[in-house]
């Protein structure tokens, strides 16, 4: 491959943000309506309860359907890609996902409303990791963090805002309006996105990886199942069935994809020490915060007695945090590097943590909000970083391949950490009710189940920290290999 000149060097115009805005905002716009789906509904669900006269076992499968049917797609998205073409694909998943929300909207029973929230999830489960890689393909990588740190905000504000708008709808209108809002936003999203979005150079397909496809979406599936009836029971036969068809469908899943010569999705990134660190990284980072940020609003409308409009703006810190801090840790990044911004936002998020382990029924309410905010600043400025850094440690050709591979491993992480810490404060209830007698304040046991369970999160966070301190810039050869494969922003954009 010919080395250009100074000259063309020079010719070639300078880089800037603006010019990718109009790209930038489409898929800003599609993952913050399909990342808010993941959260509004939480508060909905005691008015679906009441609406459709069922029980809560029946209604939180509008959660688990909408997660299942994310983590079964996600692994389809790049050969998708490929295939297809990412803005069409990214375009097509955006409206059966707005497709989606109107039947959600319609539905009059409940097994309705399952079947469409899963409808839903197969058309939101593509759009972060196609958005994502066409914003990182098309940002150069000395102003990939700045270009990331400004994609991440919907991915931190998102499920801030969930609660509070649901809460505000439910409250002046009905639960149909936390779908019905998705109609306009798609139709802005499906505007902006055929307008702006450049038709980026793909990639020859792969011939389809049958076993892979059928393997994946099981494997993801039954997991993310497995996981969410393990927060009711670990020893039940739906959670045993769920971890066990999953993990050996993900154990086959593994070794067809390594001795595919074209598999569907790239396993062998895992070679890489700097891409398998980073991950792995993220993995607790993600188990320590979503985890911790499911409690948070139980801990509010159960303990403190607040509304769910409430509790989302006493949660508000976190997302005007994050916002802050996030395009901050984006440039940062660019000079600096994963490292510092890593275990700087993980050490605040522990602090945090901590804080919140030793708060109480009759704790001030200021001093609630605070760790709240602590965690949005932590959030702010190791997510997106390490996001990225995972990204950048990963040659250029396989990122399409990398990211529903890391956004596949997020549902399933995610999905374990809030069934796995609801589960253990389940159990710290029971516990500390047995210790203190069946008389006890209720109120009071929760609380220092609360307490017991912040602590664990923060103890994950402490593992966070210590290994963000052996986190390293990807080797010398692997951005070479990068730079080499990366095709020309210019090109790329079309102009």
């Amino acid at each position: 491959m010919s080395t250009p000149n100074a000259s063309q060097l020079a010719s070639e115009p300078e880089f800037s943000i603006k010019s990718i805005l109009a790209p930038l905002l489409a898929v800003i716009i599609g993952m913050m309506m399909v990342i808010l789906d993941s959260t509004v509904v939480n508060v909905a669900v005691p008015n679906l309860q009441e609406y459709f006269d069922s029980s809560l076992k029946t209604i939180q499968w509008t959660i688990t359907g909408y997660t299942l049917a994310l983590s079964a797609v996600i692994p389809l998205a790049g050969w998708m890609t490929d295939k297809f073409g990412a803005k069409r694909i990214f375009l097509i998943t955006i409206a059966l996902f707005t497709l989606g929300s109107i039947l959600c909207a319609l539905a009059q029973t409940p097994e309705q409303l399952v079947l469409f929230r899963i409808i839903q999830g197969v058309g939101g489960g593509m759009v972060s990791p196609i958005g994502m890689a066409m914003i990182f393909k098309m940002a150069p990588s000395n102003k990939r963090g700045a270009v990331m740190g400004m994609l991440g905000i919907p991915m931190l504000l998102a499920p801030a805002i969930g609660p509070i708008l649901s809460g505000w709808l439910i409250g002046f209108a009905s639960w149909h309006w936390i779908f019905l809002i998705n109609l306009p936003i798609g139709i802005a999203a499906l505007i902006v996105g055929n307008k702006f979005l450049p038709n980026l150079e793909r990639q020859k397909a792969p011939a389809l990886d049958i076993l892979g496809m059928i393997l994946a979406p099981i494997a993801f599936a039954m997991l993310a199942f497995g996981v969410s009836e393990g927060g009711t029971d670990w020893g039940s036969t739906r959670t045993l069935t769920g971890l066990i068809v999953g993990g050996s469908a993900l154990i086959l899943f593994i070794i067809v994809e390594l001795l595919q010569k074209q598999p569907l999705l790239e396993l062998r990134v895992f070679r890489s020490s700097d891409f398998t660190r980073s991950i792995i990284l993220s993995w607790i980072s993600q188990i320590a915060l979503f985890g911790s940020m499911l409690m948070i609003p139980l801990y509010l409308q159960n303990v403190r007695g607040f509304s769910a409009l409430e509790s989302g703006l006493t949660t508000l810190p976190m997302a005007i945090c994050s916002m802050i801090f996030m395009p901050i840790s984006g440039k940062l990044f660019d000079k600096l590097g994963a490292r510092p911004l890593a275990l700087t936002g993980l050490s605040i998020i522990t602090i945090a943590l901590f804080s919140l382990s030793q708060i109480g029924a009759d704790t001030p309410i200021g001093l609630v909000m605070i760790p709240i905010g602590m965690m949005g600043a932590g959030m702010g400025l190791s997510m997106m970083p390490l996001n990225t850094h995972v990204l950048n440690s990963a040659p250029r050709r396989l990122v399409s391949r990398v990211t529903p591979l890391t956004s596949a491993s997020q549902q399933v992480v995610t999905s374990f950490a809030i069934a796995g810490l609801t589960g253990y404060f389940s159990s710290q209830i029971t516990a500390h009710m047995t210790e203190t007698g069946a008389s006890s304040n209720m109120l009071e046991n929760m609380s220092l189940a609360f307490g017991d369970t912040f602590f664990l999160s923060a103890g994950i966070a402490v593992a966070g920290v210590l290994l963000s301190i052996i986190l390293r810039k990807p080797k010398l050869g692997d951005d070479h290999e990068q730079e080499e494969d990366a095709p020309d922003p210019a090109m790329m954009m079309g102009h």
